[in-house]
Formats: structure tokens, C-alpha cells, sequence
């Protein structure tokens, strides 16, 4: 008797795995991927980071492309990046920074960095600071600075901690932002500079102590 084709063809039982209704069986899929790598894989589980609605798959779809040779990865991440849907630039930004292979560097262009969709903005600062080739770190902060004020709480974190993790280079460029006439601008400029110095106090601390500051009028480097 001869065995139909879709039971002996381990791609398309991935593929109908990663496309099941049942989120389980999607995770399942994806651990197993990542378990057992296999060049064939690479593309189905980078389609599919594109348009999976559960954050769980979504990160071990991501682990499963992290198992992967990053020859194979990094190209078809970096396809996704110019992609027209937003989870999947999001979603390939993500992986890139677990990835964390540089060739990957020159997709992260200003366009990116300044992305309408908030996510996929978070996405590609935290790939940004990972990425970043030595010497250019000054060059990436003057792009991040451009988005300080932006969004809620979240969206400055995620922007606080990815300028802190660039290092002293960002002094100068946050204590020009200190006399922005945005006083959201100012706020955040103020309470990353406070985080970068004191990494322990937290967000939270940072940006209700850079609040007052701004409300008072005093400078970042005054009490």
C-alpha cells in the first residue's frame, strides 16, 4: 500500500501543525522545529512569525529560528523587516536581536528606527543596540534621541533602556535633549539621563523625579 505523500513529508506536517487552530499544537510544532533544525524549516517558521496571534508561539517560533544556521535566518529576517505587515517587521526585528548576528546591521536604517507602529519601533531599538557595529554607537543614539517623548510608559522604557545600553556616548546627546521646548521630550531625556547613572532607582522613579524637574524649570543636573 502506498503511504500518501502528506504523511511522509515532514515539511508539510509542520506546516499543518504551525497552522492548526489549537495554540498548543501551533507550541508544540515550534519547540520541535527548534529541537530538531532543519534548513527546511526556515522558511515556514518565518511565515509564520508573520501572522501568529499567540505571544507564546510567537517566542518560540523565534527560538526555534535561533536554533537555525543564521545564513539561512538572517536573510529571509532581513526580507521581513521591509515587509507591508507590522508583526512581521516587529516580529523579524526580534528575532534579528536574538539572533544577534551584525550582518544583519544595515537593515536597521532611520526608517526603521523611527517606524510608525509602535511595536515595531520597541522592536528594532532593542535589535539596534545588539547589532550595532563598534564606532557607530553615537551615530544610533542621535537617531534614538529623535524619538524621545514618544508613546506611553512602555514605549519610553523600552527607549530608555536601549539608550542607557549604549553607554556614556548618550550624555551629551540626552543633555541637549534637556532643553527641547517638548516637555515630554525633556522628561524622558531627563529620566533616562537619571537611569543611565542609576540603574536601580527604575523607570517608574526616574520619570516622576524628571516630571518634577521640568515642572519646576530646573536643569537635569540640578537637585
Amino acid at each position: 500500500m502506498t503511504v500518501p505523500r502528506e504523511r511522509t513529508d515532514p515539511l508539510r506536517r509542520l506546516s499543518q501543525a504551525l497552522e492548526h487552530s489549537d495554540a498548543s499544537t501551533r507550541l508544540r510544532a515550534a519547540l520541535a522545529a527548534g529541537t530538531t533544525p532543519d534548513p527546511r524549516w526556515v522558511d515556514k517558521l518565518v511565515e509564520r512569525s508573520a501572522i501568529e496571534p499567540e505571544f507564546h508561539v510567537r517566542d518560540m517560533l523565534t527560538w526555534a529560528l535561533t536554533r537555525h544556521s543564521p545564513s539561512l535566518a538572517v536573510p529571509k529576517l532581513v526580507e521581513e523587516v521591509r515587509s507591508d505587515r507590522a508583526q512581521a517587521r516587529s516580529q523579524a526585528l526580534h528575532t534579528l536581536s536574538k539572533i544577534g548576528d551584525r550582518r544583519a546591521w544595515p537593515v536597521i536604517t532611520r526608517a526603521v528606527l523611527t517606524d510608525a507602529d509602535r511595536e515595531v519601533a520597541r522592536s528594532a531599538w532593542r535589535a539596534a543596540v545588539v547589532l550595532v557595529p563598534a564606532g557607530e554607537e553615537r551615530a544610533l543614539a542621535a537617531v534614538l534621541a529623535t524619538q524621545l517623548g514618544r508613546g506611553g510608559r512602555q514605549t519610553q522604557l523600552s527607549l530608555g533602556q536601549a539608550l542607557v545600553a549604549l553607554g556614556e556616548v548618550i550624555v551629551p546627546i540626552l543633555h541637549a535633549a534637556t532643553a527641547d521646548p517638548d516637555p515630554a521630550v525633556r522628561e524622558h531625556a531627563i529620566a533616562t539621563e537619571r537611569l543611565l547613572r542609576d540603574p536601580d532607582a527604575g523607570f517608574e522613579f526616574a520619570i516622576e523625579e524628571a516630571k518634577r524637574i521640568v515642572a519646576l524649570g530646573t536643569t537635569a543636573g540640578k537637585g
